[in-house]
């Protein structure tokens, strides 16, 4: 190796100059404008996933309101109430209620304010979830299409009292919602628990579908290691979303990737000029985990870009890579895709080029 070259390889100059090209590239698309894209209706439409489903034998979906049943049983008929309630919630209750031990641990979670409060607003804002039974019933038309063998499993809703990290849970044959997580951007608990602006913004109804889906590709595609390279984690965080989207095909793609409409408009407007600032500062098999972070990280904007950047640029990038290799390559089924561990041979096939 060269002495120009070993200086190349030097993380902090790498990274040093990856983020002064960056700055020269938005200065350039502020000044001229000239690789703005202004219509949105321009992002091509996958018919990879517009597939009919409607005879898929799946069964309706009913969901299982241990949010509310929970919260009828009476405090001085606590054991009593239960007892009534645990043949249709015994992945909650399944457990001796002689305990008093056990009884003290259920009386403590009812009689706490902050679950009260929560309760009170899930029973306003989802006091009939009709929409959602329908909306997850055709998902599941979706999952048993790609996945026959697959267990659909039964759905309860239930109050986390601030579970943020997993709203929604998949166990054994059970899927667990924490409506508590989608009460909207302005339920004052979720500003008082200190959750970021960025994250608070996902916390609607909007999201339980999606997120529910992610839940379930990641049990029927367990998560591999983290790629070694940045593309190798653009592709591997790009076709969880095109599983998501395969599953709820209907869906508006900014939930899927969790961005508001600013942020979406800015991505499909920007997406050529991010994909070159990668390849022209030669960073798409970095390893640097700066660099990685930068581009696949979760936060409220890509500083490196601009304040109205979103997060996860990689993320979305290796998106529209897999969307491409689907579409160029339609003998490939999605489990087949999903499995694919050549990383390379997936953005080589997808002959990906974003428009100008």
């Amino acid at each position: 190796m060269s002495k120009r070259e070993a200086y190349f390889e030097s993380a902090n100059f790498f990274l040093g100059l990856y983020f002064e090209r960056v700055r020269i590239f938005r200065f350039f698309w502020i000044l001229s404008g000239i690789w703005l894209v202004t219509d949105i209706g321009c992002v091509s439409h996958n018919d990879r996933i517009s597939i009919d489903v409607s005879k898929v034998d799946v069964p309706a979906v009913k969901i299982h309101r241990y949010d509310l049943d929970l919260f009828k049983v009476r405090p001085g008929f606590l054991r009593q109430d239960l007892e009534k309630l645990k043949p249709g919630y015994r992945f909650f209750l399944d457990t001796d209620l002689n305990d008093s031990s056990k009884i003290q641990q259920i009386k403590i979670y009812l009689e706490t304010p902050r679950n009260i409060d929560f309760h009170a607003a899930v029973q306003a804002r989802f006091k009939d979830v009709t929409f959602l039974e329908t909306s997850i019933r055709e998902a599941f038309r979706h999952v048993k299409f790609y996945y026959p063998g697959v267990k659909i499993p039964r759905v309860y809703t239930y109050i986390s009292g601030g579970d943020y990290d997993f709203p929604v849970q998949l166990a054994d044959s059970v899927l667990l919602i924490g409506l508590d997580n989608y009460l909207g951007k302005d339920f004052k608990a979720f500003m008082v628990d200190g959750i970021p602006l960025y994250r608070i913004a996902r916390m609607t109804p909007d999201y339980i579908l999606p997120q529910v889906l992610k839940v379930m590709q990641a049990n029927l595609v367990p998560e591999p290691l983290p790629g070694n390279n940045l593309l190798e984690q653009m592709i591997e965080g790009g076709r969880r979303l095109y599983f998501v989207q395969a599953m709820i095909p209907q869906t508006d793609p900014r939930f899927i990737i969790g961005y508001s409409v600013e942020q979406y408009e800015w991505i499909i407007n920007n997406e050529a000029p991010v994909w070159s600032a990668i390849i022209e500062n030669q960073i798409l098999y970095s390893t640097d985990g700066r660099i990685i972070r930068s581009f696949m990280a979760d936060g409220p904007f890509t500083p490196e870009f601009s304040k109205e950047a979103p997060s996860r640029l990689g993320e979305f990038l290796g998106w529209q890579i897999v969307k491409n290799y689907m579409e160029n390559e339609p003998q490939v089924t999605l489990p087949q895709m999903m499995a694919e561990k050549d990383f390379q041979k997936i953005l080589t096939l997808s002959k990906y080029k974003p428009k100008k």
